[in-house]
């Protein structure tokens, strides 16, 4: 399953797409990746509203 997960970093609003099991594990990688962002929100994806909005395509761990 995939979720959007919306973050905060340096002063940077974004969401990217991560698949994970549950949105607890989704939250988590994003950390694992970026220690420094802050979690706003995890969803399901949303294919349509995904569409209209794409996500990052990578997040690069600075």
């Amino acid at each position: 399953m995939q979720f959007a997960v919306g973050f905060k970093s340096d002063g940077r609003l974004g969401h990217v797409l991560i698949d994970g099991d549950d949105a607890l594990v989704a939250a988590l990688k994003l950390k694992a990746q970026c220690p420094t962002a802050v979690i706003m929100y995890v969803r399901p994806r949303n294919r349509r509203g995904d569409s209209r909005h794409p996500p990052l395509p990578a997040l690069s761990p600075n």
